[in-house]
């Protein structure tokens, strides 16, 4: 009589372990799915901050962000998509819903500076600026520094600022093109040819430090190309740049042969040289 109630519990544990053991697994499978998911998710805030229209990223993350409003990640991509859209008053305004979240950081206050300074916003960039702690020491905290001391035209600051944010990143040649056009705007032409020229030593293809060093030597009356790597069409725009500052600087000859040499170089019709040149000879005659 025992053996029918013994083969019924051990039926009834049978049942409850495989329950318990499809219970463990569903449990293990939703994990992984939400590990997936996690994964997946970070990988496209990714993909909409670095690779995606910036149009794209502002929606992607608003849609996001009303479905998670207290997530600071999504609120910090939205800033930074806005950012990256030039839609510089509504990235103030995100940016400082970042600032207000309880999970905020340092760098936080550091990308809302930035946000305000890219709205013509200095004094409150400054400000907030100065609400960060000064043990917080980051390229970009330092640039921003720089920057603002800069536009008040405070240029010991400014020079100290600049130095120690290029001791603060492998890739100093943006802030270097910034810091020579500081020097450049001060008058400061040979300086601002020594920082420009290292600008393009660390990286090449910043054709921006490569007009404004052509700047800086033409403000010296220095009328010939430095030994930098260009393209042919780089080489006549800079020509190009290097005439007009002669002409400015008052030397008409040199300047409209070097405004020749650009028109020459260009492997296509270059109109903008073609039209000074033209301007030139027509008040000479």
């Amino acid at each position: 009589m025992r053996h029918p109630i013994l083969i019924g519990i051990c039926a009834a544990g049978a049942f409850t372990l495989s329950a318990c053991d499809q219970q463990a697994s569903n449990t293990d499978v939703e994990r992984a799915l939400s590990d997936i998911n996690v994964v997946d998710e970070s990988n496209l805030n990714d993909v909409m901050l670095n690779v995606a229209d910036p149009n794209e990223g502002v929606a992607y993350f608003q849609r996001t962000l009303a479905s998670n409003p207290d997530r600071i990640d999504i609120q910090r991509g939205l800033a930074t998509s806005l950012v990256r859209a030039k839609r510089n008053t509504e990235a103030v305004a995100a940016w400082k819903r970042v600032t207000e979240h309880k999970e905020a950081t340092n760098d936080d206050k550091v990308d809302y500076a930035d946000a305000l300074i890219r709205n013509n916003e200095w004094e409150r960039a400054d400000q907030e600026l100065d609400s960060v702690p000064p043990t917080h020491e980051t390229f970009k905290r330092y640039r921003l520094e720089a920057m603002i001391a800069d536009s008040n035209q405070e240029w010991k600051k400014a020079d100290s600022f600049y130095e120690t944010a290029v001791g603060l990143t492998t890739k100093p040649a943006s802030v270097m093109n910034n810091w020579g056009y500081s020097k450049l705007t001060r008058g400061d032409y040979a300086g601002a040819e020594r920082l420009f020229s290292e600008a393009i030593q660390q990286d090449s293809s910043i054709f921006t430090a490569k007009n404004n060093l052509i700047l800086a030597r033409g403000a010296q009356k220095k009328y010939s190309l430095p030994v930098i790597q260009t393209s042919q069409i780089e080489r006549a725009q800079l020509l190009y740049t290097l005439g007009l500052s002669a002409i400015k600087q008052g030397d008409t000859n040199i300047g409209r042969g070097l405004l020749r040499d650009a028109i020459d170089t260009h492997p296509q019709h270059f109109e903008a040289a073609v039209r000074s040149l033209r301007a030139l000879e027509e008040d000479a005659s």
